[in-house]
């Protein structure tokens, strides 16, 4: 009997270990935004989204050897973004990695990209999220990208070096992300008396002490995979007109 015992524990407590648990662990989490706010950015994100999957299936159809960047770019989206750190109630702080997929394909295709990798995380590891769905998109794959790639293209204008470009870019496009989420946060709760002004400034105080750090770290990894890329996929920057 106590071998049949054993026999039993063993699985089960495998089993228990592996058994997903929700994390709640998006920028904003599961359940948290009123439903007016989480349906608002729903429809606010989806066109962005049809544009990017357009772009995407031109792009794959003109240049096929751009599947494997694309992979690799929304590997690093995923691996980045799930490493998340708690910051305050119904949010949380983590790198987005979406800032390098912003310099090298533009904006849109991140959509698409950093809409797979939430999708996933809500789905798969339970992070939670699917109700903050739209408005986790909009902050993490639309605005930050957007201004990395804005970022990038102006300080390349001014002939700045690419370390340097790529640097700030992905350092910006991340905090980007966070001040539209306490931008989103503040206008959904805003403060009883100093309305939504006071709210952001509270969210984005509490924001700064985690993400700062994070942004630069994002900054410098995006450095080290940009380095990567060229040394291996040189065709493939010169094609896309990152370099010439």
């Amino acid at each position: 009997m106590p071998g049949k015992k054993s026999t039993l524990f063993i699985p089960l407590t495998m089993f228990l270990l592996l058994l997903p648990t929700p994390a709640w662990a998006m920028h904003i989490m599961e359940g948290f935004l009123p439903p007016v706010w989480a349906i608002s950015w729903a429809c606010i994100s989806l066109p962005f989204f049809l544009l990017g999957l357009n772009k995407i299936n031109r792009l794959v159809k003109e240049q096929p050897q751009m599947k494997l960047l694309l992979a690799m770019i929304g590997a690093f989206i995923f691996v980045l973004s799930a490493l998340k750190l708690p910051s305050v109630t119904g949010s949380c702080s983590h790198p987005t990695g979406t800032g390098l997929g912003a310099i090298l394909f533009g904006p849109l295709p991140v959509t698409v990209l950093g809409t797979i990798v939430l999708l996933f995380q809500a789905l798969l590891l339970a992070h939670g999220g699917l109700t903050t769905l739209g408005a986790n998109v909009f902050s993490m794959a639309i605005a930050g990208p957007l201004v990395a790639y804005g970022i990038f293209k102006a300080l390349r204008r001014i002939n700045s070096p690419l370390w340097l470009a790529v640097f700030l870019a992905a350092t910006l496009g991340d905090l980007a992300t966070y001040v539209v989420t306490a931008l989103q946060l503040a206008i959904a709760f805003p403060d009883p008396t100093g309305g939504i002004l006071a709210s952001m400034q509270k969210f984005l105080t509490i924001f700064a002490v985690t993400q700062i750090p994070l942004a630069v770290s994002e900054g410098l990894l995006s450095v080290i995979a940009y380095n990567f890329i060229y040394t291996h996929n040189k065709n493939e920057l010169e094609q896309l007109h990152i370099i010439s």
